[in-house]
C-alpha cells in the first residue's frame, strides 16, 4: 500500500532511483540539456531545483550539501561557476521540459529537459519598444502637411515668411522626435529642422508660383450665368433625347410591317411551285392502276407459253414412244 506516498517511485528502490536521479542531474548541469522519459524528468525536475538554488549561495557548506547529492566533482564546479552566474536573477523555474513524440519500443511519453537561461530561443528580455501616443489620431507626417497647407493659405504673413515657417517646424521637429523610440542627438534635431525647413519652404513657394498663373474666380454674377447656360444646354440635350426615341419607335413598327409582307410573298412562291410539281391524285392512281393490269397480263402471257412448251415436249415424247 503507498498511502500518503506523493512522489514518483519510478519502479526502483531508494538506492536505485537516487543514484539514477544524482546521474542524471549530473549530466542535465554539464550538458545543459538532456532526453529522457516524462515521469523521470518530472521526478528530476523536483530534485535539481534546490540544488541550483544552493548554488547560488558559494559557501564550503553549501558546496558540500550539494556533493552529498550529486557526488561528481566536475559537476560541482560547473553549477558553483558558470552555471550560478546564468541564474542569479532567476528567483525559481530554472528548467523547462519540452514533450516531443513517443518512443517506438514501448511507446513512451518522451521530452527534452534542459536549464532555461541556456536556450537562446526561448528568452523574452528583448528590450521592450515604447508605446506611442497619437494626439487627435494624426500622424507627424500628417500635421506636417497640415502646417505647409496653412502657410500657404495665407496665414503667414507676406513681410515675414520665414519666422513663421520656422515656429512651425519646430513644432513639427518636437512631435517627430517624441514619436522615435530613443533620444535623438543634437546632430538628429538640426538634420530634421533644417528637413523640415526646407520642405515647408519649397511648398510655399510652388503655391505661391500656381497662384500668380491661376486667374481670378469668376464673380456670383457670371458664375450665375454660367450655370444658367448649363441648365439649357442639358435642357436641349433632353428634348434631343426625347425625339431621336420617338423616330426610333415610329422607324421599328414600318420595318416589321415590310419583313412580314415579304415573308407572305415567299410563302404564296413556295405554295404555288409545290402545286405544280405535285400531279393530282386521280392521275396518280389511274397511272398505279394500268401500271398493275400491264403486269397482270404479262403474267397471263407467260403462263400461255409455259403451257405450249410442256404440250410440245409431251406429243414428242409419245412420239417416241
Amino acid at each position: 500500500m503507498r498511502h500518503g506516498k506523493k512522489f514518483n517511485h519510478l519502479g526502483r528502490k531508494a538506492p536505485h532511483r537516487k543514484a539514477m536521479l544524482a546521474n542524471m542531474a549530473c549530466s542535465l548541469i554539464q550538458h545543459k540539456r538532456i532526453k529522457t522519459t516524462v515521469a523521470k524528468a518530472k521526478a528530476l525536475r523536483m530534485y535539481i531545483e534546490p540544488l541550483l538554488t544552493k548554488s547560488k549561495d558559494d559557501t564550503t557548506h553549501s558546496r558540500r550539501t550539494v556533493f552529498s547529492y550529486l557526488k561528481q566533482k566536475e559537476a560541482i564546479t560547473e553549477l558553483f561557476g558558470d552555471v550560478a552566474e546564468k541564474i542569479a536573477n532567476r528567483s525559481g523555474g530554472y528548467t523547462r521540459i519540452l514533450k516531443i513524440s513517443n518512443r517506438l519500443g514501448d511507446n513512451a511519453e518522451m521530452c527534452f529537459i534542459e536549464l532555461v537561461d541556456y536556450n537562446e530561443d526561448y528568452k523574452t528580455d528583448k528590450p521592450k519598444r515604447k508605446k506611442t501616443r497619437r494626439r487627435g489620431g494624426k500622424s507627424a507626417e500628417g500635421k506636417k502637411v497640415e502646417l505647409a497647407a496653412e502657410v500657404v493659405s495665407g496665414e503667414t504673413t507676406a513681410e515675414t515668411p520665414e519666422s513663421n515657417v520656422e515656429e512651425k517646424t519646430d513644432v513639427v521637429q518636437e512631435e517627430i522626435i517624441e514619436t522615435k523610440e530613443e533620444t535623438p542627438t543634437e546632430e538628429v534635431q538640426d538634420v530634421v529642422k533644417q528637413e523640415t525647413k526646407e520642405e515647408v519652404v519649397k511648398q510655399v513657394k510652388q503655391e505661391e508660383a500656381y497662384s500668380t498663373e491661376v486667374e481670378e474666380e469668376p464673380k456670383e454674377d457670371e458664375k450665375e450665368q454660367v450655370q444658367e447656360a448649363v441648365e439649357e444646354s442639358n435642357e436641349e440635350t433632353k428634348a434631343e433625347e426625347l425625339l431621336e426615341t420617338e423616330e426610333v419607335v415610329e422607324e421599328v413598327p414600318v420595318e416589321i410591317e415590310k419583313n412580314t409582307e415579304d415573308i407572305q410573298e415567299e410563302v404564296k412562291v413556295e405554295s404555288e411551285k409545290q402545286e405544280e410539281e405535285t400531279p393530282p391524285e386521280e392521275e396518280v392512281v389511274n397511272e398505279v392502276q394500268n401500271e398493275q393490269s400491264e403486269s397482270e397480263q404479262a403474267v397471263d402471257t407467260q403462263d400461255e407459253k409455259n403451257k405450249e412448251v410442256t404440250d410440245d415436249s409431251n406429243e414428242e415424247e409419245k412420239k417416241q414412244e
